[in-house]
């Protein structure tokens, strides 16, 4: 989230460090005598008082005012007195000097120190008066302030979702409000999307956290942990009190404030809207492990963890092989962009899946159009078995979903089988050779292998030596069959898949042999080329591959 500054501790409040650089305290020239490491701790409250039972009066997290008169004048009472602070928890100590003591005594500073409580000792005399509203109206800027963030969280939220954003969008806005993980959950429990505050630093991961608090409980839906926020988002189809999901929100960087109830409210209001359309909890889920699956393939998972976040989101493959596969639909760009096209095919393509037989941790990609996948084989020697039934139900789960939307068949591409260390690997290989592929002949699925030199050529589809080299080679031929016929570009092509075997291509062209000779004639004579030589049979296929990349 944009801030005008630094944090100053936790939310709502101000820290003792930033206490004492107010005026009031100031002025009374402050010395930290003990805890000066502790400093961060949040001051909720100021008090002033001398009784020496002062901390029976104290709720925690207050920074005590006092001139020393209730601190008693034998050790034992003093060590008591600043014991009793420290057991209620306050922000700090801070005594007057001059009124009941020239110096604090050992007793007061040794247990201050070994119950790690700041201990400040003022050698000026101050109003405390002054003190404490110079104090509380800091605090109640600070929540001000806060409260004026949570109003842009749900602005920004607001902007998110007219604009075509989703659940994502607007759990990540309030993650980094919070600075905290928030996750989105079904009223049984099943995680439908985590977030976290993004590059905060040390920031736990939000599907460990989410692994951590169910290794915690052997419940199915434990309770969060104290200083949580749950959120209820209504929606649900058994009456008006019924809950669709919860926002959740866990205390795991920094404690939550009630500032944050307020912005979990406003935003559980947000994702009720979104969350009104059919099959949105199928595509949020779905987009969670598209998000995970992309990052593993990134490399923003190590391998050692990937197996613990992958069970959290329901995938268990057990010790066998990962397939990784990439789905890539085709459809109009207009059609891709709709959330509503994407749940549905979410939806058949799940459902199709479950008759593969085989564990299978499904994603969506909306930023790349594509789904990748992950299958867990329980030996490498089913790889083709398991693609084929793979394939054949992510072709009818598309089917299914965009009747008449799709200009062309999709395009399955199978990675290699491996462990999780090559998972990764294999989904960015099969998700870069799934572009690459657009535009081939289209087959049931394509082995990743096959596609190396496709891919090749389609990562210098950018560089104009491609292009060139394109125009070079068969540039004459491209000239020919936009002007005159019959096209000679099949005849190569065909030509030359069966090896320069001419017998087989005239059969597979439908040709007798002498018009073949002909037209193979012809071709070597626009191109200056011999077709029978090795390198320039070579360097035909290639540019006859490369000319899909540069059209």
């Amino acid at each position: 989230m944009e801030s005008d500054g630094p944090d100053p501790g936790p939310q709502g409040t101000i820290t003792v460090a930033r206490a004492l650089e107010l005026p009031a305290l100031r002025r009374g020239l402050p010395e930290v005598v003990a805890a000066a490491d502790r400093l961060e701790r949040p001051v909720r409250w100021v008090h002033a008082g001398e009784t020496p039972n002062i901390a029976a009066l104290l709720k925690g997290g207050e920074l005590l005012l006092t001139t020393g008169i209730g601190l008693g004048s034998r050790a034992a009472e003093q060590r008591a007195f600043v014991r009793k602070l420290a057991d209620r928890d306050i922000a700090a100590l801070v005594v007057e000097l001059g009124g009941r003591f020239a110096a604090l005594p050992a007793a007061v500073v040794d247990t201050a120190r070994s119950y790690g409580l700041p201990l400040v000792q003022l050698h000026r005399e101050v109003p405390f008066v002054a003190v404490t509203e110079e104090i509380h109206t800091e605090i109640v800027n600070e929540h001000y302030a806060l409260l004026r963030r949570a109003e842009e969280v749900h602005r920004r939220g607001t902007d998110a979702l007219l604009g075509g954003g989703g659940v994502p969008e607007i759990l990540r806005l309030f993650a980094e409000f919070a600075g905290n993980p928030a996750f989105l959950e079904t009223p049984d429990g099943r995680l439908l999307y985590a977030a976290g505050p993004g590059a905060q630093p040390g920031a736990a991961d939000p599907l460990q956290v989410w692994d951590g608090l169910r290794a915690q409980r052997a419940a199915p839906r434990p309770e969060p942990p104290a200083g949580s926020v749950v959120a209820d988002i209504p929606g649900g189809g058994h009456g008006p009190g019924a809950v669709r999901a919860r926002l959740t929100v866990l205390p795991v960087n920094a404690p939550l404030a009630p500032v944050h109830r307020i912005a979990a409210d406003r935003t559980a209001g947000l994702l009720a809207v979104v969350l009104l359309q059919a099959r949105q909890e199928e595509e949020l889920a779905a987009r969670g492990r598209g998000d995970f699956l992309t990052d593993l393939a990134e490399g923003r998972i190590e391998a050692a963890e990937a197996p613990a976040q992958a069970r959290v989101l329901g995938f268990k493959p057990g010790d066998g092989p990962l397939l990784p596969v990439v789905l890539r639909p085709a459809a109009e760009p207009a059609f891709l962009d709709a959330s509503d096209s994407w749940a549905a095919l979410a939806c058949a393509v799940q459902e199709e899946l479950a008759s593969v037989g085989a564990p299978v941790l499904l994603g969506v990609r909306l930023p790349e159009g594509r789904l990748p996948l992950l299958v867990g084989l329980r030996a490498e020697t089913e790889r083709a078995a398991v693609a084929e039934r793979v394939a054949a139900a992510l072709r009818a789960g598309v089917e299914r979903a965009w009747t008449e939307r799709s200009g062309s068949r999709p395009v399955v591409v199978v990675g290699l089988a491996g462990g999780w260390s090559a998972a990764g690997a294999g989904l960015r290989h099969a998700a870069e050779a799934a572009t690459a592929a657009e535009g081939l002949a289209p087959r049931p699925w394509h082995d990743v292998r096959r596609l190396d030199v496709d891919l090749l050529l389609w990562r210098l589809r950018a560089h104009g030596d491609l292009t060139a080299f394109v125009d070079r080679v068969i540039g004459p031929l491209l000239a020919h069959d936009r002007s005159s016929r019959p096209p000679l570009l099949p005849t190569l092509e065909t030509y030359l898949a069966h090896a320069g075997r001419k017998a087989e291509t005239a059969r597979e062209l439908h040709l007798n042999r002498q018009t073949l000779y002909d037209r193979l004639a012809r071709i070597a004579r626009l191109l200056g080329s011999d077709l029978e030589d090795p390198q320039t049979a070579l360097a035909l296929s290639l540019a006859l591959r490369a000319r899909r990349h540069v059209k």
